[in-house]
């Protein structure tokens, strides 16, 4: 498996992995939506055999008592139904922090299942005195920093790119 920045070949293909990972083209259409109007965005794929199999996004958020923070936000990942299960998503996002850390941001959050994002150091946002935009379960809001004390006093409200509003 080789995981690579998305190419400007790859757009179709990564529509129609988010197309079949998700239940009609919300997540798509982000991509989409992100990709043209978000700075900076990380964007991978898995390739297996030259195929691309699964796609991860990862773009900025705001926290609203420190907008000069760069955070970003993981969303979404799409991994196809014949290939979930098997690693590939883990080693997207396992690629994607390092990513996030190369370009010098400060954190990550992710809005997920709260059983797999914690085995790569996620933790309730809530810890640190974030809150997510939107009403969702605190075990699911998720923050990990990638320095350490990072975000300490920098609670608020993480808002996400106007993009999400389509969701």
């Amino acid at each position: 498996m080789e995981i690579r920045a998305e190419r400007p070949g790859d757009v179709a293909r990564i529509r129609s992995i988010n197309l079949a990972a998700f239940t009609g083209a919300a997540e798509a259409n982000l991509v989409d939506a992100l990709r043209s109007d978000a700075k900076p965005l990380i964007s991978l794929v898995a390739e297996i055999d030259r195929e691309i199999v699964a796609h991860i996004l990862f773009s900025p958020v705001v926290i609203s008592s420190h907008p000069e923070v760069l955070a970003m936000g993981l969303a979404p990942m799409a991994v196809i139904p014949a290939r979930q299960r098997q690693g590939i998503g883990s080693a997207l996002v396992e690629q994607g922090v390092e990513e996030c850390r190369r370009i010098g941001a400060a954190a990550i959050v992710v809005l997920g299942h709260p059983e797999f994002y914690p085995r790569f150091g996620f933790s309730p946002a809530s810890r640190f005195g974030l809150r997510c935009e939107y009403a969702v379960p605190n075990e699911a809001f998720m923050t990990m920093e990638l320095a350490r004390g990072v975000l300490t006093g920098k609670d608020g409200v993480v808002t996400y790119h106007p993009a999400f509003a389509s969701l």
